[in-house]
């Protein structure tokens, strides 16, 4: 009965919510000028083929405060391929170069350059 109320309302199951929550908190430690994917954040939570998930996570973090930066989690190559779910979709791009990063047709430009790993950079 509980997971199908949570269906219908579109909220995350608690197992979900919890990963979620694990989501954001790496996401809000990405510094400013910098990005990283939604497979390395997957893979420094332990679920490495749970990239999609990490998406999912960051799809939901609009109502959530404090912040969560979604702007700064992009694809292995450094494709802005979350922008969709930014209002208006040029508002991921504009954040990334107020931060100082350069974008060219969706892409990173200096990718590996502006790339901050959490499995080197935060401490499990």
């Amino acid at each position: 009965m509980k997971k199908a109320a949570a269906e219908q309302t579109n909220l995350p199951s608690p197992q979900q919510q919890s990963f979620f929550e694990d989501v954001w908190d790496v996401v809000r430690q990405i510094p400013p000028g910098r990005v990283t994917t939604y497979g390395a954040i997957a893979k420094y939570l332990g679920t490495k083929m749970s990239a999609r998930m990490v998406g999912w996570a960051l799809n939901a973090v609009h109502p959530i405060h404090p912040v969560v930066p979604a702007q700064r989690v992009v694809n292995r190559l450094g494709m802005l391929s979350g922008k969709a779910h930014f209002n208006p979709p040029s508002a991921m791009q504009e954040a990334l170069e107020k931060e100082g990063l350069t974008i060219k047709d969706d892409i990173i430009q200096n990718f590996e350059k502006h790339f901050w790993d959490p499995s080197t950079e935060l401490a499990l």
